[in-house]
């Protein structure tokens, strides 16, 4: 039973952090800084796989602090943590589907470029707020440097730590060190396949991808996959 509850948290780790990977914040900044510096195909996958690294290492810093409070309150706790681990999941899947009934969506914000209010959050466009946030912005500005453009970026996706996936290294408390190296690595494979695919993608010209869905109901799709798994510690328990 213990194997196939971990391999339940350990798919719904991964389906959080790959979906969270396919949102634009994660690969069409790159795309557009690339085209307008004339970078490479090879060179934008590179800035992208660095700034993704960045952006799981300081997920899983957060979990590390996560997985160590919760193993001393199992400590304390014993049988009743459970409950309690799956009454947090439960709230947390509440609170994202408060947040996607408001219609809200966090956006990642490009460093050095003057905030736009996105007036598309929360109806049809095709217009990317992108577009608008890098045109000021000195990442795709020609008088500065490369390094300059992609250290930018990577602090812009380091500093936005993937908060879907913290949930998760709670529900995985109950497997101690093991469960906290297990979720750790799928994030970070997740997280990477997902930002290398859909830039790759967009680079070769499919820009058409209906990826825009995953970013309009993220957090109503997080509000269902943490609901569910709130429960199914509850359950377990029971």
């Amino acid at each position: 039973m213990n194997i196939a509850v971990l391999t339940t948290i350990a798919v719904t780790g991964f389906t959080v952090a790959f979906f969270h990977a396919a949102i634009p914040t994660h690969w069409l900044p790159f795309v557009l800084v690339s085209r307008a510096r004339g970078w490479s195909r090879a060179k934008t996958l590179a800035v992208s796989a660095l700034a993704g690294v960045g952006h799981v290492a300081l997920t899983s810093l957060l979990g590390l602090g996560i997985a160590w409070f919760g193993f001393q309150v199992n400590e304390q706790l014993g049988k009743l943590f459970p409950w309690i681990a799956g009454g947090i999941l439960l709230a947390i899947g509440l609170f994202y589907f408060w947040r996607q009934w408001r219609g809200g969506v966090v956006h990642h914000h490009v460093l050095g470029a003057p905030h736009h209010p996105s007036e598309h959050c929360g109806h049809e466009s095709d217009h990317s707020h992108w577009d608008d946030e890098l045109k000021d912005s000195q990442l795709v500005s020609a008088k500065a440097a490369d390094w300059t453009a992609i250290s930018g970026l990577f602090v812009m996706l380091t500093l936005s730590p993937c908060e879907g996936f913290l949930p998760v290294y709670l529900s995985g408390v109950q497997f101690g060190w093991r469960g906290f190296v297990v979720l750790s690595l799928i994030l970070a494979v997740a997280t990477l396949a997902g930002m290398m695919l859909f830039t790759w993608l967009t680079l070769i010209g499919l820009e058409k991808i209906e990826v825009k869905n995953f970013e309009r109901y993220e957090a109503g799709l997080l509000g269902a996959v943490f609901t569910m798994l709130g429960a199914l510690l509850i359950g377990l328990e029971h």
